[in-house]
C-alpha cells in the first residue's frame, strides 16, 4: 500500500486521448469527488474536489472507448507530482493520479 489511490467520482470533461509514438495511448481527464459535512449551524455543506487523472496504454484505450463527461467511474493508481516552467519562466506544479485500473459505474 505504498503509493496507492482509489477514487470514485464523476468525469468532469470529455477525456483527451492522444497517441504517442504511433502506438501508445495517453488519456487525460478530471474527476470530481463529493463529500459533505455539517457546519456549526447544523446545515449540510457539500464539498467537491477535482482530481487530474492520466492513464496510459490499455487503460487509456478503455477510457477512450467507454468514458464520457458525467460518467461515474472508479479509478485506482498512484499519486504523482511534477513541475515545469511556463512561457514566462515561472515554475508550475502539477499533482495528478496515474490510473492503472478503471471501473465503469453508473448509467451514462
Amino acid at each position: 500500500m505504498k503509493n496507492r489511490v482509489q477514487l470514485i467520482g464523476n468525469v468532469g470533461q470529455e477525456p483527451e486521448v492522444k497517441t504517442i509514438n504511433g502506438d501508445r495511448k495517453l488519456a487525460n481527464f478530471t474527476i470530481a469527488t463529493n463529500d459533505f459535512y455539517y457546519n456549526d449551524k447544523g446545515d449540510k455543506v457539500e464539498q467537491t474536489e477535482w482530481h487530474r487523472v492520466t492513464a496510459w496504454g490499455k487503460t487509456a484505450e478503455i477510457i477512450e472507448k467507454f468514458v464520457v463527461k458525467g460518467k461515474e467511474i472508479g479509478i485506482e493508481g498512484k499519486l504523482t507530482h511534477r513541475s515545469y516552467d511556463d512561457k514566462e519562466g515561472n515554475k508550475k506544479y502539477i499533482t495528478e493520479i496515474v490510473a492503472t485500473e478503471v471501473l465503469l459505474l453508473g448509467n451514462k
